[in-house]
């Protein structure tokens, strides 16, 4: 269910019951498609992606002095720190389906507090509060793997968009033209923090699928534009990966490559899987100093075994069951790499 009927009253009076809000939302389709529902709803404030690191914290402070909010709404943003809430002096609402962790001074809404395998996306929660929006929902449903209860709605609304009965969420985002839908919503927030936020705003005027995938309308074009600049440097990538996986014997398979400008982790480590689910995937980006990783198994539970293998590294990460993220010190990736090996 996800929040209850009182949840979703008490999140829609918190919308309703402010003038200019601001909303920290994380850089994937889920974060994405959150944020814009609730700001499609609102029609009013700002929305900041949080994209250079998983956490919430008080580096975030000046946009909450520049944009003067009298209400901070955070969405699908696993990790927020103390700090940031103590500083902020404006009610705090945060929506999120991971951890879940203990914090003072928010209005913390997840359904894993009471249900620990409740892992709604943050996107459907949101659609329960504004129940518009449908599509940009099921994007943010099934690009997190999730299959959710209004998908039969969404069918007969949408029927062009999954044309078959999938039986599972991989065969709709590889296959189906909602699923193409899920991998230019992750594209068009590569690159530039400020290029995306271009994007995210284009987005917000988008008023259906059809204007996107049939560039229907200016705004669809230059989504769909974006979307084929950032396709032409995946292609490559994961052709390269998949190559790797297959003549890999060992159940894990570590996968590197540099880029400064774009991450592919996650999209690289989610279609490896789904076409290898017997492996496990490890995806690193070299930037700086750091690996930047996606860790992903269809059949071990993930994050306890990341955490027990960065014991003493210089790094962290966490996430879902089955998908985590990662950022650790590049003389320290190797080391990782031979425990976690390890134990799985």
């Amino acid at each position: 269910m996800a929040l209850s009927k009182i949840q979703i009253q008490q999140l829609r009076d918190h919308l309703d019951n402010c003038k200019n809000p601001l909303f920290f939302f994380d850089d994937d389709q889920d974060g994405l498609c959150s944020f814009l529902q609730l700001y499609r709803y609102k029609k009013e404030g700002n929305g900041i992606i949080v994209k250079t690191t998983p956490k919430l914290g008080t580096v975030f402070i000046n946009k909450v002095k520049e944009y003067r909010p009298d209400k901070i709404f955070i969405l699908d943003i696993a990790v927020v720190e103390q700090d940031f809430l103590d500083e902020v002096k404006v009610p705090v609402i945060w929506i999120d389906h991971h951890g879940p962790f203990e914090r003072n001074n928010v209005k913390y809404f997840n359904p894993r507090i009471s249900n620990w395998e409740d892992n709604h996306p943050t996107s459907f929660m949101c659609h329960q509060i504004v129940e518009s929006d449908l599509w940009i929902a099921a994007i943010g449903c099934i690009a997190d793997w999730f299959i959710p209860p209004f998908i039969n709605d969404f069918k007969k609304e949408f029927p062009e968009l999954i044309e078959k009965p999938y039986k599972y969420v991989g065969d709709i985002i590889y296959n189906a033209r909602l699923g193409h839908l899920t991998r230019i919503f992750s594209f068009v927030l590569m690159g530039k923090t400020s290029d995306a936020m271009k994007c995210i705003k284009v987005l917000a005027r988008i008023n259906t699928p059809s204007e996107i995938l049939n560039q229907e309308t200016a705004q669809g074009r230059f989504i769909y534009k974006r979307y084929e600049q950032i396709n032409k440097m995946y292609e490559p990538l994961i052709k390269d990966v998949l190559k790797i996986v297959e003549k890999t014997a060992d159940k894990l398979v570590v996968f590197t490559y540099k880029d400064d400008k774009s991450s592919f982790t996650s999209d690289l480590a989610n279609e490896s899987i789904y076409r290898f689910p017997d492996k496990i995937i490890l995806i690193a980006r070299e930037k700086n100093d750091e690996m930047k990783c996606s860790l992903r198994s269809s059949k071990i539970i993930l994050p306890p075994l990341v955490e027990k293998a960065l014991v003493g590294l210089e790094g962290y990460g966490g996430g879902h069951e089955h998908a985590c993220g990662l950022n650790i010190k590049t003389h320290h990736f190797e080391e990782f790499v031979r425990r976690f090996r390890g134990m799985v």
